[in-house]
């Protein structure tokens, strides 16, 4: 039988989403099936009460270019919001006082978020030799042995909790933060690698992650999905992937269920773009071997409340990003964002939002709470972190069990296991964050990637011409700007 669709995307989160477009965008006949009520996977924009607050990520890092392209395709670029000039300023939590980040050598220097002992421990950076290429590091051996123990505690051990909801003892370099392990291993130095990275980013037009500005929308993330879905046109919710088949003449054939019936929809090529256990269930009956490896990949669990206050009824002046804490503060969370500071119209005049992250691998017992003990939960630290005084006048609880995929020890590994499934069934992709990095960024990207690939796999003559052209017109070889999280 003939295909029904070129290609038939299986999630529509927003790795899904903007891969379909990108098809779309090249003349593909695509067309994509989730089993939620709603695209956007775990990116989800509220509004009650006059306060706007996102249930799942909270902005997205502008590195490239082909973002703000993408955004004036669909028509939403005016709709963007930068981060205010405020957010700059990013707090930490030490001896229970909130102390800014410093962003300057010179702030550096005369904070007092690291002792002098640590701050004569980072001048040794330099010339500490690189490991072997083929060692496989945990992100805190990595920084110890690099940086030391107190930057371990105090600077990544927080960041790898706010990016993955992590543990570094368990995250692999590597995978996690691949740009980290490649300069160290090109330069042999952090501190040589940011200095000689910088001009190499200039010269490809791509942004250091931490001076890359961060954006949103008007009304929340949910703009760049909704548009997504809106572009692409075929987008069909509440349609969950029971299995996979393929037919003699190559056709891939997805059998589905939707609203209790049963049905199957056939396509030249397929994009899995599902969270690793789902993925792992569709592959099981062809590449044994590639679902044990999706299987294996842990995800951590976390809880996102949203609050709102009163201005008058908070001590502290927000001016800032928000708060990581530690965990060798031993506090109740991982982080807090000061999201009416990061963005305008978040709250009303008069009000403030937070948005306070909970549970990852470092308390996953606290998903079993009950949300009012983890709402008082919240509230007791928020009193204590920044002066809020008094009953909220909002609040939002959102759980996700298996929120962020956990690139442990094995992961690259894993990975290459998984992709068997790829050459098990050709013309099946997988597209999803537990591959290319986990931030919204890193999926767009991801995406673009995998929707080249796709076409490649429709038409290798015309990606034959394309790749041929681009060989004539660039004579020199930049190098692959793969950024960490």
């Amino acid at each position: 039988m003939s295909a029904d669709r070129d290609v038939l995307v299986v999630g529509a989160g927003i790795s899904g989403l903007t891969t379909a477009y990108e098809l779309a965008r090249r003349g593909v006949d695509v067309e994509v099936i989730d089993a939620a009520t709603r695209p956007g996977g775990v990116i989800g924009s509220e509004r009650r009460d006059g306060i706007l607050y996102e249930r799942g990520p909270n902005s997205i890092l502008d590195t490239g270019p082909f973002i703000n392209e993408m955004l004036s395709e669909l028509g939403i670029l005016n709709e963007r919001v930068d981060m205010s000039a405020i957010a700059a300023k990013r707090f930490l939590i030490r001896a229970d006082r909130l102390d800014a980040l410093p962003t300057t050598p010179l702030a550096f220097l005369t904070t007092s978020l690291f002792s002098p002992g640590a701050k004569l421990r980072l001048l040794q950076e330099p010339f500490i030799g690189r490991a072997p290429a083929n060692t496989e590091e945990s992100v805190a051996q990595f920084v110890l042995r690099r940086l030391g123990r107190e930057f371990l505690d105090y600077a990544i051990e927080p960041f790898v909790a706010g990016v993955y909801a992590g543990d570094p003892a368990q995250l692999s370099v590597s995978a996690a933060f691949p740009r980290l392990h490649a300069i160290e291993q090109r330069y042999g130095s952090l501190i040589r690698g940011q200095i000689f990275g910088a001009r190499e980013r200039a010269r490809s037009g791509a942004k250091a992650r931490n001076i890359a500005p961060s954006f949103s929308f008007r009304e929340g993330l949910k703009t760049l999905t909704d548009a997504l879905a809106r572009r692409i046109g075929r987008v069909s919710t509440g349609t969950r992937a029971v299995s996979l088949g393929r037919e003699p003449d190559g056709t891939i054939v997805v059998t589905a269920e939707h609203g209790g019936t049963t049905f199957q929809k056939r396509a030249r090529a397929m994009v899995l773009s599902v969270p690793a256990d789902c993925a792992a269930t569709l592959v099981r009956d062809f590449a044994r071997d590639a679902a044990r490896a999706l299987e294996e990949i842990p995800y951590a669990g976390v809880v996102s409340v949203a609050h709102g206050y009163r201005r008058s009824d908070v001590l502290h002046p927000l001016d800032g990003f928000g708060l990581l804490a530690p965990r060798v503060e031993k506090r109740r969370i991982l982080g807090v964002l000061f999201s009416s500071s990061m963005f305008d119209g978040r709250a009303p005049e008069g009000a403030v939002l937070f948005t306070t992250f909970i549970g990852g691998r470092r308390d996953p017992q606290l998903l079993s709470r009950a949300d009012e003990e983890l709402a008082a939960m919240v509230r007791e630290e928020l009193a204590a972190l920044v002066g809020a005084q008094g009953a909220p006048v909002f609040c939002a609880l959102t759980r996700w069990p298996r929120a962020i995929p956990q690139y442990t020890l094995g992961h690259l590994d894993r990975i290459r296991r998984a992709e068997q499934a790829q050459q098990a069934l050709p013309g099946l992709f997988l597209s999803a964050s537990y591959r290319g990095g986990v931030s919204v960024g890193d999926c767009i990207k991801s995406g673009h990637e995998t929707a080249a690939a796709v076409a490649a796999y429709l038409d290798p003559a015309a990606a034959s011409g394309i790749k041929a052209s681009k060989a004539r017109g660039h004579a020199t070889h930049e190098p692959d700007q793969h950024h960490d999280k």
